[in-house]
């Protein structure tokens, strides 16, 4: 099934341990390989990741491993605050 890019706005994004990262509020993409480069995720849980003067992160769209109704990403070691903090 296809689906258009404008349709991913607005998603929420959760690591693949059910943990709610943010939602996506645009997308990079590289034109001279026609890929999507990264999301651009805002509205992010503070709980999960520390934004100081940020308003987003990117997250690069090879640790997406799937989309839905959700984004769910590849939980990697370390990239988020440690699980003792939480």
């Amino acid at each position: 099934m296809k689906n258009q890019i404008t349709d991913l706005i607005g998603l929420k994004i959760y690591s693949e341990n059910g943990m709610f990262i943010g939602e996506v509020e645009d997308l990079v993409l590289d034109i001279d390989s026609k890929r999507i480069d990264s999301i651009a995720a805002g509205k992010l849980n503070p709980e999960v990741i520390e934004v100081k003067t940020h308003k987003g992160i990117k997250i690069p769209f090879r640790l997406v491993k799937s989309i839905s109704d959700v984004v769910v990403i590849r939980h990697i070691q370390n990239m988020f605050k440690e699980e003792t903090d939480l």
